[in-house]
Formats: structure tokens, sequence, C-alpha cells
């Protein structure tokens, strides 16, 4: 089968590659989407911190974000599986420490994560071989386009959920990408005021074509009292700069990771009585992100910009904009297209 491999910094190419054949307890999906997120750049320039420090080598098979169809199963108790159209838990844990016993598999010391660490090949493949006990069963409701999604999404609803936000509150969401969207989708819906912060015009045009109209540059940003504050972003300043933000005896939510090291002041948080969550995965939030998705509380297919096949990955790593893309920030691949 063919797959896109990186073999070192700048470097990837497709690959004839043997397909995988499924051991008891696994199965086979053929993949007809993945979506392209930034820890995939990051393997891609080199700068990921997993190659520096063990968890991850070279050469390397990407791709977290997927759906697909099961088309094999390494055991018969399992052929229920076969045809039905799912998506995968990224985070693969041990399943016998404390931690996978108690629904924490995300946080296991031995995890593997599907095209991220621990040498477990990705999705961006004409099929991909994870445990059965991975699989998320994707109603017909669910296209494609949304069952890609799934993965960043339980990052924005878990997100969402542990900024303790509902009807009446404000939420700042500082990072209007892809999980930054996506989790001012999940708050609109909970009838929150939503208030977007970024840097570039085009992000936060795109923002408000989607019906966030309080999108602001950080010179624009009106003086506020915010419920809490969520950090999608990947620059370093915006940390410290989230608990300046938000209102005492609230809480400051960190999902996005800058590249380098950053800092908070505990003496803020101190003096603030806040609260400070992270979110690693979205693991817990995978089926409460297929529901809603289902019932169109929430639709995210407008955040992909544009499909590609496996010989236009290797652009869109590099940083390239195909001339068909909306100015959307998510990219998909399709193994399927020539």
């Amino acid at each position: 089968m063919r797959a896109f491999v990186i073999t070192g910094p700048q470097q990837a190419e497709v690959r004839e590659v043997p397909a995988p054949t499924p051991r008891p307890g696994e199965a086979v999906v053929e993949v007809e989407r993945v979506g392209v997120c930034g820890t995939d750049v990051a393997f891609f320039t080199g700068e990921m911190p997993f190659l520096h420090d063990g968890n991850a080598t070279y050469p390397m098979r990407i791709g977290h974000e997927w759906m697909g169809t099961v088309t094999a199963v390494g055991q018969a108790d399992d052929e229920h599986w076969l045809g039905q159209r799912v998506t995968g838990d990224t985070m693969l844990g041990c399943r016998s420490c404390e931690r996978c016993r108690s629904g924490r598999q995300h946080l296991c010391d031995s995890r593997l994560e599907v095209g991220v660490r621990g040498g477990k090949d990705g999705a961006l493949a004409e099929q991909v071989c994870v445990p059965v006990s991975s699989l998320f069963g994707l109603p017909d409701v669910v296209d494609a386009t949304a069952g890609a999604l799934v993965e960043p999404g339980g990052n924005a609803l878990r997100s969402v959920q542990a900024a303790n936000v509902h009807g009446g509150s404000r939420v700042l969401i500082i990072g209007p990408g892809t999980i930054g969207l996506l989790a001012a989708m999940f708050a609109r819906a909970k009838g929150v005021e939503v208030h977007l912060l970024g840097r570039s015009d085009r992000s936060l045009a795109f923002a408000r074509s989607l019906g966030f109209a309080e999108a602001w540059t950080q010179e624009s940003l009106p003086d506020l009292p915010f419920d809490a504050v969520i950090n999608a972003s990947t620059s370093g300043d915006v940390p410290a700069r989230a608990v300046e933000l938000v209102e005492p005896g609230r809480r400051v939510v960190y999902v996005g990771l800058a590249g380098s090291g950053s800092s908070v002041d505990s003496r803020s948080l101190v003096f603030k009585d806040l609260t400070a969550v992270g979110i690693l995965s979205g693991s817990p939030g995978a089926i409460q992100t297929i529901s809603a998705f289902a019932d169109g509380s929430v639709d995210p297919r407008p955040l992909v910009a544009d499909t590609v096949g496996l010989d236009g990955i290797g652009a869109i790593l590099a940083g390239e904009r195909p001339r068909t893309a909306t100015p959307a920030p998510k990219f998909h691949v399709d193994p399927r297209m020539s």
C-alpha cells in the first residue's frame, strides 16, 4: 500500500510499504480522511520534542486525526466491526496500569500514540492498523470530513468543559485555529458569549465569517471581564497573558502548546484565586464530540480549507496553501485520491 513517510527534517516521500495484517484484538481500517495538524508540522520540521527525548524517531508515519471503514479484524469475536465507519483514539494505553484501569489511558506512561509516539504507524496511508478497543463507531450523519475532526473536537470539547462556562458566561479563546474555533463552536452551543483573540487578519476574518463577530487583535480587545480564558495558541507569551485577562476566581485552560518553554508566575494564580487546567488529549471527549457532530449542535466541516491526496501532503507541511483552499485553518488528506 502507499503511505506518507517522513525520513528526516524537511524530508518526506510517499512509499510503497507492506499492508498491515491484524493480530487478535486489532482491526485494519481503510482510511478515507486524515487531518494534518501542528504536531505533524513539528515532526516534519524536526522541532517536535518527542524526536529529541527518544519517544519518536525517523523514519515515521504520521496521521492521528482520521476516519475510515473497518475491512479486517484479527479474531472472530470482533467481526461485528467489519464494514463499520469508525474513527479511533490516538492514545493507546497499556490497559493494565492504574491510570488505564481508571479511564485515563491517555496519561499512561507506557502509551503509544498513533502517528506520534512509540513508533505506532499513523493513518496517512491507505490503511491503518489499530486496536479494536480504540475504535469509535460513526453514525451515517457524521460524514468523512466531520469524522476526521473528532480528535481535535474532543480536545476542544474538553477545554470548554474545563472552563466551566454556561449560558450567560463570557469566554475568551486565544488562538483562532482549528481547536480554538472548535472550542468556540462548543461554547456557543452552550449559550456562552464567545470572544476570540488572534494575530492574523485572515484568521480573524474567517472567524467572523463563522458568526463569531467578537474577534479581536491584542490592540482592539475590549476591556471586559472574562469568566474563562482558553489558550489554544502556540505562542510562548500567551500563557501568562491568559492569567492577566481572566476574572479573579475563574478558570484558565491550556490546550495549545508553545514550541519552547513558557512561564506563568504562580503568585498571579494565587493572588487571583484561579483554577488552571491543562488538556492533553481529546480521548475522554470523543463520544460526546461524535454526538454533537451527529445532532448538528456543532458543525466542524467549514474548518477544512481543502482536501488533497498523499502526494500533496509535503507541500502543506512546508507551509504552502493550494490555490483551491479556503481561508479555513485545517487541511485534510484522502489517501484514495491520485
